[in-house]
């Protein structure tokens, strides 16, 4: 099997579904590297938005009519940087919640590129955690998660920031999950 690496990823956006809604910024961070990052701020495509979401990211949708990235120019360096990133290795997306962040980023890239890196599916943390520790959805949320696994970094909605926060977070698991697989001897 080929060699895989983990890309956390993490985007904000102008509301709760992409096509209807814009991707405003998108960030990630190699898991296990994670000063190798990736930031974009992204022009908007449709005006639609919900106040709560911009007011949550900080971004101006304004300024990012003005400054933003085109989004095809962004998504192709996105592509650019994973490639890069991954060398031979498959790229796996990780996400924290991966299916919002996913439905963006798939979304975009076939709007944008006709294709996905990624392929057609990702990783979540919180699911991963869940099997991992046998507990419920709803123990999977960070404030109830074991301290163990949080990363120090504070959340701050900016897509890097957040992005780096979740690489460590599934960092920890990952060596987690290993010592307990070598401990079973399996």
């Amino acid at each position: 099997m080929k060699p895989e690496i983990y890309i956390s990823v993490d985007i904000e956006a102008s509301g709760p579904i992409p096509g209807e809604y814009s991707m405003l910024s998108l960030g990630a961070a190699v898991v296990g590297s994670i000063s190798k990052r990736f930031y974009a701020e992204l022009k908007p495509i449709t005006p639609n938005h919900v106040p709560k979401a911009v007011e949550i990211c900080g971004l101006s949708l304004e300024k990012l009519m003005k400054e933003g990235e085109e989004p095809g120019a962004a998504m192709s360096r996105f592509e650019q940087w994973i490639k890069e990133m991954a060398g031979e290795a498959k790229p796996v997306f990780v996400g924290f919640n991966a299916t919002f962040d996913w439905g963006f980023v798939n979304y975009y890239f076939h709007r944008f590129l006709g294709r996905n890196p990624f392929g057609i599916s990702g990783l979540d943390i919180k699911a991963y955690y869940m099997g991992m520790k046998g507990c419920s959805w709803g123990e999977t949320a960070k404030a109830r998660m074991d301290k163990e696994f949080l990363s120090g970094k504070k959340h701050t909605h900016k897509a890097v920031d957040d992005a780096v926060e979740q690489a460590e977070i599934m960092e920890k698991l990952f060596k987690n999950n290993n010592s307990q697989t070598d401990k079973k001897g399996l």
